[in-house]
């Protein structure tokens, strides 16, 4: 009727709930079903430290959430999120400065004092990115440079405060994670774009080949030998990121069977 209630759906990119509810509809289960994280092709966005920014507001729209401190909270920790990456983001130094001030091995090694990499800058949020850097490093070298820069310039304005404790685990995340969130959601819409391409019948399914396949996948695959995409993806046990390496490994079968069919042709 016109007051039926409007059902409240979380999809495999909001919450795990959402993948396993997605993944019982649409694939079933033959087998107990376990929810491993490998399930879900959003994982690295699916984080206990940014639970509240997926859900809150979705809550608050289906009357789940109404506390008004509890959603003030939220906004409160969206902004100094923003603003502590924002902060990361436009501040600069040379990385010579960066390795000299943080140490070789910890701001990119030896690479950062090749000959021509005077003039070059990075921000605090790419030296972030790198491995081993923690965003306690990063901003013990902010706070040095703007206690020497308030010396300099004999300034009255306040130290540069490190981000606080209950935004910090996300910030970091955030900006550690950023480039493979970038290069999930890249991955995910090339399949999702493919899903009616074919497999080739030939294809052999083994872990000497796909290794990062679990066995039982291997399994699966060789007793449906699905003939597309979108029909190796409604195969239970099939965790999407082993779709999207599938699709790859595709690719790049057809890719050296037109190149020997070029070289055949040139060589008569």
């Amino acid at each position: 009727g016109e007051n039926a209630p409007i059902p409240f759906v979380l999809g495999r990119d909001e919450a795990y709930i959402g993948v396993l509810i997605d993944d019982l509809v649409t694939k079933g289960a033959t087998e107990p079903y376990r929810m491993f994280t490998s399930r879900a092709e959003y994982r690295i966005s699916l984080r206990a430290d940014n639970a509240d920014l997926r859900l809150t507001r979705k809550g608050a729209e289906y009357g789940l959430v109404t506390d008004p401190e509890r959603l003030a909270a939220l906004d409160m920790r969206e902004t100094l999120i923003t603003d502590n990456v924002e902060r990361l983001r436009t501040f600069k130094l040379f990385v010579t400065d960066w390795a000299k001030r943080g140490g070789n091995d910890l701001m990119g090694g030896a690479a950062a004092n090749r000959p021509g990499r005077e003039g070059h800058k990075k921000s605090a949020e790419e030296i972030l990115g790198m491995p081993n850097v923690s965003l306690k490093d990063v901003e013990q070298i902010m706070a040095d440079v703007f206690e020497e820069e308030k010396e300099a310039t004999e300034s009255e304005i306040d130290s540069l405060d490190p981000t606080p404790s209950s935004v910090y685990d996300t910030v970091e995340a955030s900006v550690k994670y950023k480039s493979y969130v970038v290069r999930q959601e890249k991955d995910i819409e090339s399949w999702r774009k493919a899903q009616g391409a074919k497999i080739p019948p030939t294809i052999i399914y083994d872990h000497a080949i796909m290794p990062t396949f679990s066995k039982e996948e291997i399994e699966k695959l060789n007793r449906f030998r699905p003939s597309t995409f979108a029909e190796a993806s409604q195969i239970s046990g099939l965790t999407p990121q082993s779709i999207v390496y599938l699709y790859h490994h595709v690719m790049r079968l057809n890719k050296e069977s037109r190149q020997k069919s070029r070289e055949a042709e040139a060589a008569r």
